[in-house]
């Protein structure tokens, strides 16, 4: 009788144990062994850890084990992105300080992390709410500031009523505030701004550098995001207005269709235009009528046009002809200057406007499409101009080149790009948050606050109200508000916006490399050892947000010198969520799987190899479709593998049994390529058929004493240490070694092992398999082909004809065609 394996009892035993030898402690600069940078999203403290982290850290934890067996010196930290409006409405909810919200959550998580068996190094932890650590934040913004990329201005900003914040356009998801799922607005405020358009063309072109690397999905979804266009800059004078007007368009060739112009409703521009006027009125009553509408609302293509006529006219550059001026919702202030060239013919917004406000038409670029004046479809498309003086007969591409050079040389043109990316907004009135670092002096305007004087503290919560009202909390804590200047001691104020959160995810990765340096960010030596992170996992999620700004950062912090890479993550993995009955988790749905409630069922390594074994990484996993009690059964029959084998540690393998050797040391070259290549599940399913394999050997074959025994179970539990830690600590211990496993090392395969010493050839005729024999794996296409037309079946069936073709993949198939 074999003695029952008791999960629970495993768990308890061996925790301490790997307290004490901390197998994944990171060397510290005199370490010989090669670096690897293995990081892991960190998370953020809302709760236990759920269901989505089961799969995240065990999916991490496969790559950080697997380099550390590999004989790398692996760093495998974990930290918490602490900051953010949960801790604050909780706190509001409670009545009491976020940060004891905060850090009951990471405690908690730091429990389970720690009974889920990550392969963390306890010794590089970091929390961004530590004023130790947001304190570099402010650092970081200052170089900003000093550069010229951190910068206030007045805007339109999406505002969420309900979490009475501003959002970044990102933040903003299908017109609702992303953490609430509220309706968003526009408010005018003067916020806080990085300067990312700086290095947009930079993020765009440094992809390359991701190319193979990064997941395809990724990389074109930050393409889109940063949307770069081709165009010109074309200046249009206004009749009564000393200033001309700017706009961007991607089509000059088509300037001789412009039949009016349109302005943002929410722009400047639009207010100044009418400002005084006798449609002034008008104007107003329209913009109150659309100004909740959001930015996505208002691209629509199905929404209808509206707008007011300004009483105001440009002047078209190419043909001197007036322009009259609209204000739309359909045009967006931020892009461009906010304002369009209207080209009805050609761009379809432009011919709903023009259609429901009876302005002209007018078709410039001829294609072999219907008339959009009678079809109401624009033709967008190139083809060759009519109707625009000197370009007549051109096709488009060159008309463009021929009307920006002619426009050029009056000084009215220039050809630009342009990117819907648009400058980060960072300001947040909200409370629990790193304060900017900036104090505001009427004599000497906006002063950075000195280093020496970092970090700027959170004043205590106890005595300001949390609740959302429209303004910052920090702006009632008059004592913490008011000091002096730091340059000239005049009363002063400080600022009283907090940062966006996204700032604490932007260079974590770097902090980790320091985490005990307390007078600098990161120690440029030990990041120069560590950087750039080898292998980032985390969700798809987060493709465009905290990656496009984590880039960023690192290509400022590059330019300032002190860095010495351009992107900070060599490698990415996504993983994909873990959903129930084809639909998300959620209370409402009635589907909330609790992993707690898993793993005290199953216990850890079941739900670790059921996450791992699930499917490709990057897919779902829907737990409906799993088995955790399978998994478990496979434990226990790979822990009585270590039970049975009788040979004592140290045994020459080479004299065991050949065949289950060969079997072993192809599946342990087939798990090393799976796991090097992000095929888990493969991996898994090789090791199932290595146990399979080794436990028929011990009933009824070569016997558990045998040397090749104690080889293919030393296999499994070293393999397994990547996935099932408490079972392979386990296994190990029972065939004798010490602890731990999982610094055992990789084993090295032996490449005679892996030779065939024969392999099975298919003979086919018209696709249809006709025999199979047995032959050499070297054996050539051509010697294949001999002993296909030679073989007894084959000459049967072609009974005298010709074949028209014959297809040889030699030692596997010769298809004869006829």
């Amino acid at each position: 009788m074999h003695e029952a394996y008791d999960v629970h009892h495993v768990q308890e035993k061996w925790l301490p144990i790997w307290d004490q030898i901390a197998p994944f402690r990171s060397g510290k600069a005199d370490d010989p062994r090669p670096k690897k940078y293995v990081l892991d999203m960190f998370p953020y403290p809302s709760g236990d850890l759920h269901m989505g982290h089961a799969e995240a850290y065990a999916l991490g934890d496969v790559i950080a084990r697997y380099w550390v067996q590999k004989g790398y010196n692996v760093m495998h930290p974990i930290g918490w992105d602490a900051f953010g409006l949960p801790a604050e409405n909780a706190a509001i909810k409670r009545n009491e300080d976020p940060s004891i919200w905060t850090y009951e959550n990471i405690n908690t998580q730091k429990a389970s992390m720690r009974r889920y068996a990550c392969s963390f190094d306890w010794d590089r932890v970091l929390y961004t709410c530590d004023p130790e650590y947001y304190k570099w934040n402010q650092w970081i913004f200052i170089k900003m500031f000093e550069k010229g990329l951190a910068y206030r201005k007045d805007s339109a900003v999406n505002w969420c009523p309900s979490c009475q914040t501003v959002l970044a356009n990102e933040q903003v998801v299908a017109g609702l505030c992303e953490r609430c799922d509220n309706a968003v607005t526009k408010k005018k405020l003067n916020q806080w701004y990085f300067k990312i358009t700086d290095y947009a063309e930079r993020l765009l072109a440094d992809m390359e550098q991701l190319e193979g690397k990064w997941p395809d999905k990724v990389l074109t979804m930050q393409r889109n995001w940063i949307g770069k266009s081709t165009g010109a800059e074309v200046t249009f004078e206004i009749e009564g207005r000393e200033e001309p007007v700017v706009i961007y368009t991607t089509r000059p060739d088509t300037l001789y269709g412009a039949t009016f112009m349109v302005v943002a409703v929410d722009s400047d521009l639009a207010r100044e235009l009418v400002k005084g006027s006798d449609v002034e009125a008008d104007f107003i009553k329209y913009f109150d009528s659309v100004k909740a509408a959001s930015d996505i609302d208002r691209l629509a293509t199905d929404r209808p046009k509206t707008g007011v006529f300004l009483g105001r006219y440009a002047i078209n550059p190419v043909n001197g002809e007036k322009l009259p001026i609209w204000a739309s919702d359909y045009v967006l202030a931020d892009y461009g200057t906010g304002a369009i060239m209207a080209v009805p013919a050609h761009d379809q917004r432009d011919l709903d406007f023009a259609r429901a406000m009876k302005l002209p038409v007018r078709v410039v670029v001829q294609t072999d499409e219907e008339d959009p004046e009678l079809s109401g479809v624009a033709t967008s498309g190139d083809g060759v101009l009519v109707n625009s003086g000197s370009l007549n007969g051109k096709n488009s591409k060159e008309a463009i080149q021929q009307i920006i050079a002619e426009l050029e040389a009056k000084s009215l043109a220039k050809a630009s790009n342009n990117y819907r990316l648009r400058d980060w907004l960072i300001s947040r009135q909200r409370y629990w948050g790193t304060p900017i670092p900036i104090i505001h002096c009427e004599k000497c305007g906006e002063v950075a606050v000195p280093d020496d004087q970092l970090p700027v503290q959170l004043p205590s919560s106890t005595t300001l109200d949390l609740k959302p009202k429209g303004t910052s909390p920090l702006a009632t804590a008059t004592e913490w508000v008011n000091v002096p200047c730091p340059k000239c001691n005049a009363p002063a104020r400080r600022d009283t916006d907090t940062m966006d959160t996204f700032v604490d995810s932007s260079w974590y990765f770097l902090r980790y490399t320091s985490v005990d340096s307390h007078d600098k960010a990161f120690i440029k030596e030990e990041v120069e050892k560590w950087l750039p992170v080898d292998q980032y996992v985390g969700g798809v999620t987060h493709a465009i947000l905290h990656l496009l700004y984590s880039r960023f950062f690192t290509k400022a912090l590059h330019d300032m010198g002190y860095l010495n890479f351009t992107e900070p993550f060599t490698r990415l993995l996504n993983q994909g969520m873990v959903i129930m009955d084809g639909s998300a988790m959620s209370k409402s749905r009635g589907n909330l799987v609790r992993l707690s409630d898993e793993l005290e069922k199953h216990g850890v390594d079941a739900i670790r190899l059921t996450m791992v074994f699930a499917g490709p990484p990057e897919d779902d996993v829907d737990w409906a479709d799993v088995s955790p009690a399978g998994s478990a059964k496979f434990l226990n029959r790979a822990w009585r593998l270590a039970g049975d084998v009788t040979s004592t540690p140290g045994v020459d393998f080479n004299a065991g049994d050949l065949a289950l050797r060969k079997i072993a040391h192809k599946s342990l070259n087939d798990i090393s390529f799976a796991v090097e290549s992000f095929r888990f599940n493969v991996a898994v399913a090789r090791v199932m058929e290595l146990v399979n394999a080794t436990r028929k050997a011990i009933d009824s074959g070569c016997g558990p004493a045998d040397p090749a025994v104690r080889e293919a179970a030393e296999i499994v539990a070293i393999s397994l240490s990547l996935i099932a830690p408490y079972t392979a600590e386990e296994m190990w211990e029972k065939l004798g070694h010490k602890p731990s496993v999982a610094l055992a090392g990789w084993p090295t395969v032996d490449p005679a092992l892996l030779t065939e010493d024969s392999v099975t050839a298919i003979f086919q005729i018209n696709g249809k398999i006709k025999n199979r024999v047995e032959v050499q794996p070297d054996i050539s296409d051509a010697d294949l082909e001999k002993m296909a037309l030679a073989d007894e079946a084959v000459t049967s069936e072609l009974a005298g004809s010709q074949p028209k073709k014959i297809i040889t993949k030699a030692p596997k198939f010769v298809n004869i065609v006829l």
